[in-house]
């Protein structure tokens, strides 16, 4: 049997995603997505948005935990997966691969952190490494809290200092 070839989809997530476990305990998340296409306006001459394209997307195993853990509703994302059927105006989506798509913000994953601040937000760490006094300084000033997408007050110190490079 043939499977259907991969394709990548682009939307915004909207709404929160839902993980749910089979009997034998394997997760599963499911997700909806959502792109507005444009097409050309011949009449007005002007580009224009079309009808929207609702995806309804599940992801398995491992990529069904992590979506869960790092999808909400807002975010670009790039799904890689195949179509695997339709219902009511949904297209099904099995996904393959998901990623975050970096055109409207930035995307922080544990690797991508520097050491100190990556154990400080590892879920799993029970005490988290003391910062670094330049870090210690610039998190005592009175700051207010970021936003949702926005990046820890760390960053910006960060990116003032220069991050370091690695050779």
């Amino acid at each position: 049997m043939l499977k259907a070839p991969t394709v990548p989809f682009i939307g915004t997530v909207t709404g929160s995603p839902e993980i749910r476990f089979t009997d034998s305990g394997i997760p599963v998340t499911r997700f909806w997505l959502t792109t507005v296409p444009s097409e050309w306006d011949a009449q007005a001459r002007q580009w224009r948005d079309a009808a929207p394209i609702h995806y309804i997307c599940t992801a398995w195993r491992d990529l069904a935990r992590n979506a869960a853990e790092s999808l909400v509703d807002g975010v670009e994302v790039i799904v890689h997966g195949r179509i695997t059927g339709a219902r009511d105006s949904n297209i099904l989506v099995s996904a393959d691969e998901i990623g975050v798509s970096l055109r409207a913000r930035i995307a922080y994953t544990a690797a991508s952190l520097p050491p100190q601040a990556a154990q400080v937000h590892t879920p799993h760490v029970s005490t988290p490494a003391p910062l670094p006094p330049a870090v210690q300084h610039a998190a005592s000033a009175p700051q207010p809290n970021p936003g949702p997408g926005q990046p820890p007050r760390w960053w910006e110190q960060k990116r003032a200092e220069g991050w370091s490079r690695r050779t």
